[in-house]
Parts: C-alpha cells; sequence; structure tokens
C-alpha cells in the first residue's frame, strides 16, 4: 500500500523570494571569474526582468557576466529582444567567456557553501519567504497530506533555508537528483502524488507531457516568477493558483 497523498513544490519562487540572494551569490561567483567585472552591489534592474527565464543556478552567473559588458548583448538589444532567443544568446556567452556549465554552477555553489561557513545568519536572511507559505505548508498534516520539494537549487542549500524556516518536509531533491519530470516519475512509484506546484510553466509542460505524468495535476502559483504570457491559454490540467487558492483545503483548489 502506498504511503498518504504527497505535494510536491518548487522551492524558489514557490516558497521563498530568494531575488536578493540570487544577486549576492551571482555577483560573487561572477567576481571569481572575472575579477575586476563592473558589477553594482544592488541587483539591476534586468536582472530580475530576465528571472523568469533562468531555470538553473549557472545561468544567474553567466547574465551577471553579461551584465558587466559595456557593449554586449544585453546592453545592444535590451531585455525584450534578448529574450526572443534567450538559449542562444547563453551559448554565445558560454563562448565568449570560454565557460562551461558545470565550472558556473561550481562557483555558484562554493560562494554559498563559504557564505554559509561564514556568517550563516547574513546569508539566511537574504531570503524571503513568501507571506503565508510557510505556515500553509506546515498546516498540509492536518490534511494528512506530506509535502516535499524538488528544485534546481541544491539539496543541501535548499535543506538549510527551510530548515531556518522552521520547515521540514517528507523529502527534499536538489538538481542532483535529475531533472523534475525524471524525479517525480520515480516518486510516483513510491507515493500517491498529489500533485506539482511551480512557477515556472515550460517546466510544468514538461511534467504533463512525460509519460506516466500525464494526468497529475499542477499548479502555477501567481506569485512567482513569471513571464507576461505565462498566465495566458494554460494547457489542460495546468491551473492558475492565487494566494487566497492557495490558504483553502486542497480539494478547493483550482
Amino acid at each position: 500500500m502506498l504511503p498518504p497523498n504527497l505535494l510536491v513544490f518548487d522551492f524558489d519562487g514557490v516558497i521563498v523570494d530568494g531575488m536578493r540572494e540570487y544577486w549576492w551569490s551571482s555577483r560573487r561567483a561572477c567576481l571569481k571569474l572575472l575579477p575586476g567585472a563592473d558589477l553594482p552591489e544592488s541587483a539591476p534592474e534586468q536582472f530580475a526582468q530576465l528571472r523568469p527565464w533562468i531555470h538553473h543556478g549557472w545561468e544567474m552567473v553567466l547574465i551577471a557576466a553579461m551584465l558587466s559588458e559595456r557593449r554586449g548583448p544585453l546592453q545592444r538589444l535590451g531585455t525584450e529582444v534578448f529574450v526572443r532567443d534567450y538559449g542562444a544568446q547563453c551559448s554565445a556567452a558560454l563562448d565568449r567567456f570560454g565557460w562551461n556549465q558545470v565550472l558556473l554552477q561550481q562557483t555558484l555553489e562554493g560562494v554559498r557553501a563559504e557564505a554559509v561557513r561564514n556568517d550563516r545568519d547574513a546569508w539566511l536572511a537574504l531570503h524571503q519567504p513568501y507571506p503565508g507559505v510557510p505556515e500553509r505548508l506546515m498546516a498540509f498534516t492536518e490534511e494528512n497530506l506530506s509535502w516535499a520539494v524538488l528544485t534546481t537549487k541544491a539539496r543541501d542549500f535548499t535543506a538549510e533555508l527551510l530548515a531556518s524556516m522552521g520547515l521540514k518536509p517528507q523529502r527534499i531533491d536538489g538538481h542532483e537528483s535529475g531533472s523534475k519530470p525524471e524525479v517525480l516519475r520515480r516518486l510516483a512509484c513510491d507515493w500517491r502524488l498529489g500533485g506539482f506546484v511551480e512557477d515556472r510553466r515550460p517546466t510544468l509542460e514538461a511534467v504533463r507531457a512525460t509519460p506516466g505524468l500525464e494526468t497529475l495535476p499542477c499548479w502555477l502559483v501567481s506569485w512567482g516568477y513569471l513571464r507576461p504570457a505565462d498566465v495566458i491559454d494554460l494547457s489542460k490540467g495546468i491551473s492558475l493558483l492565487h494566494p487566497e487558492q492557495f490558504a483553502a483545503p486542497l480539494a478547493d483548489w483550482p
């Protein structure tokens, strides 16, 4: 017999708003690879605008590097035009700087690990949980629901942050566990999955297109890092979730 229902949550953009930390860590990682880069202490507007297109941590470091270029594509094209060919622009930038995804990811995680060792409280304070979300997660136990976290962030960093909020999910899967569709398919073998909550529409669409997950309920949170078109004409099985609906019992969710 399978255990009780398991509701799976993305982390960044669903449970926490980590914009301050994204820039703080990305800027420092970039400076390790590109000493002397001209990067402001506070996140530039373009960095926040690009966040909905960023899927992996290494991309943030690359975007920081591109923001330091005086006559780079971000400066020449502007955000709106740049994101039309986001993947190709990132690939070209990797070649231009002579970097690869693994190097950027490892450098970013090294910066975060150093921050946790040296001043854990200050690093944790860079993250802010969305209003009401930790309390709602704690209440799921009263509905006989277990919940888990599935994120592209490293598992150890995610565990640190959840613990600082007093949250204890049934399990945490980070980028080390594989892609989100792969992890969800494995989880479905051991749990009755109640659904997946995410702030990235393409991820939800990929999940629904995965064999074995075609009927998994999926919710796109309205408070996450959304692109303007993300909430328009959602695919079947993907529903937009607003804060007041999230606060209601799961049976009443759209």
